[in-house]
């Protein structure tokens, strides 16, 4: 059997460690994949002895210098999802820019490049398939991922663009959602929005899959969320069930009563994280999970109890955290 050898970016954070563990487990059963993990610092955990660590640093483009050696697959999955816009610059667009010439330098053949579906910028967007609107993120965070996706797109990779993430580790969609509930105590809008939402080990099966098919994917953009879109009133009723969120108060407020309430609150997110999450944003995400033959699973909502204490110890000590 050949062993693909594999090198992964992000391998810290949390998807990226997601992955790792995804990996190892498919190593695990059939010793076909070999890790190189490319980072500022050395895996915090355990790895075994299929995997290696080489020190380098996005914003210091000479220290990717042979990290892609011998590469099969470039799996990069580390990005700045905050800060100055010179920061996400220097991260996502200048290092993946440094990443990719590195890449095909080494004669990489397949290259799979984590982005979002936040660069689409601010819908409501509604069963909309790839780039059947134009990109117009609203953060430099995002603007610079669309741009880091151009430069894989030209390099000939795949582009995955998850929406919204649950799982053990999510430190941005839930707890926004307990800061908003607090900020706008009722249904916004009557709870009706659809997110496209994924679990983060469904989304980190789906990145090896993508990565590892037997079949290449075309070079493109794809969006990688559960294929079912979520009503934010299910989303909330199931938090307030496992204890993760305090239950929703049984009113309903329309968009604009909701606007009214939030603009009169202080709170560190604004009406474009509020919309994010209380608007429609979804996105046909079939054909990824068909063309890697990857099962998306029941959806994220079935996976909440298995995050369920992380997500509680997590948020006690916050203003949205549970609450008896």
């Amino acid at each position: 059997m050949s062993v693909r050898r594999v090198v992964l970016t992000g391998a810290t954070g949390f998807i990226g460690s997601k992955v790792v563990d995804a990996l190892l487990r498919r190593r695990t059963a059939t010793a076909d994949t070999a890790l190189r993990i490319v980072g500022r610092n050395a895996p915090h955990r355990s790895t075994d002895a299929g995997t290696t660590w080489a020190a380098a640093d996005l914003t210091a483009p000479a220290t990717l210098t042979g990290v892609c050696d011998g590469a099969d697959v470039l799996i990069h999955l580390a990005s700045r999802v905050g800060g100055s816009p010179e920061l996400c610059t220097a991260v996502n667009v200048d290092g993946t820019a440094a990443l990719m010439a590195e890449a095909a330098r080494a004669g990489v053949g397949r290259i799979v490049y984590l982005s979002t579906a936040a660069v689409y910028g601010r819908g409501p967007h509604r069963g909309i398939g790839v780039d059947e609107v134009d990109p117009s993120p609203a953060s430099p965070a995002s603007a610079t991922r669309l741009l880091a996706e151009r430069l894989v797109l030209a390099a000939g990779g795949t582009v995955l663009r998850p929406g919204l993430v649950l799982g053990a580790g999510d430190r941005w969609v839930v707890p926004a959602l307990g800061e908003l509930l607090v900020r706008v105590p009722a249904r916004w809008d009557g709870g009706a929005a659809l997110s496209s939402v994924v679990d983060v080990q469904d989304l980190a099966g789906l990145i090896v899959a993508a990565a590892l098919t037997p079949d290449p994917l075309p070079a493109g953009a794809f969006h990688a969320s559960h294929p079912a879109p979520v009503r934010n009133r299910d989303l909330m009723d199931e938090l307030a069930a496992h204890r993760i969120l305090p239950p929703v108060p049984l009113r309903d407020w329309t968009w604009q009563q909701c606007l009214d309430r939030l603009r009169t609150t202080d709170g560190p997110l604004g009406e474009r994280q509020f919309t994010l999450l209380a608007q429609d944003h979804w996105y046909r995400s079939e054909d990824i999970w068909l063309r890697t033959g990857h099962r998306p699973g029941p959806g994220p909502l079935a996976w909440l109890a298995g995050s369920a204490d992380w997500y509680r110890s997590h948020l006690a000590p916050t203003p949205g955290g549970p609450r008896g």
